[in-house]
Formats: structure tokens, C-alpha cells, sequence
């Protein structure tokens, strides 16, 4: 997940989604050969990390703004 920070302006979470399931369709497709579909399974696998630790950090996120806004000004 290292790298996903490293280029997060690159990283895209549409794109990566995108990703994985043109992988799926290759698998399902059934024209690999097995040591490609182990890989190809591999980089959907990193993908879909990639895709969790994101969403997880944008809820976060969320919840950080929202606790901002529940909290009363003291005046």
C-alpha cells in the first residue's frame, strides 16, 4: 500500500475498480493459461486492497467532518 501513497495523484479508485474487472472478464474468459491466471488474480487481489485502505481512510474521513459538525460553537 506504500506505493498507493506514492502516487496518489495518479492513483484513481474508478480506474483501479475498472480494472479489476477487465481482469475478471479475462479470467472468466477461460483463454489464460494457469501460472497468467494466478497472476492476473494477484494484481485484482493488491487492486482491491488498494480500493478497501481507501475507502476506509475516506470514511474516516467523513466521520472526522461530521463530528465536526455535530459539535455546538461556544460563544
Amino acid at each position: 500500500e506504500r506505493g498507493m501513497k506514492r502516487n496518489q495523484s495518479k492513483w484513481s479508485y474508478e480506474a483501479t475498480v475498472a480494472e479489476i474487472e477487465a481482469i475478471i472478464t479475462q479470467i472468466e474468459a477461460g483463454e489464460l493459461n494457469l501460472e497468467e491466471v494466478f497472476e492476473r488474480f494477484n494484481t485484482a487481489v493488491n487492486h482491491l486492497q488498494q480500493c478497501e485502505t481507501f475507502l476506509q481512510e475516506r470514511r474516516q474521513q467523513m466521520t472526522l467532518l461530521i463530528e465536526k459538525l455535530g459539535e455546538e460553537p461556544e460563544f
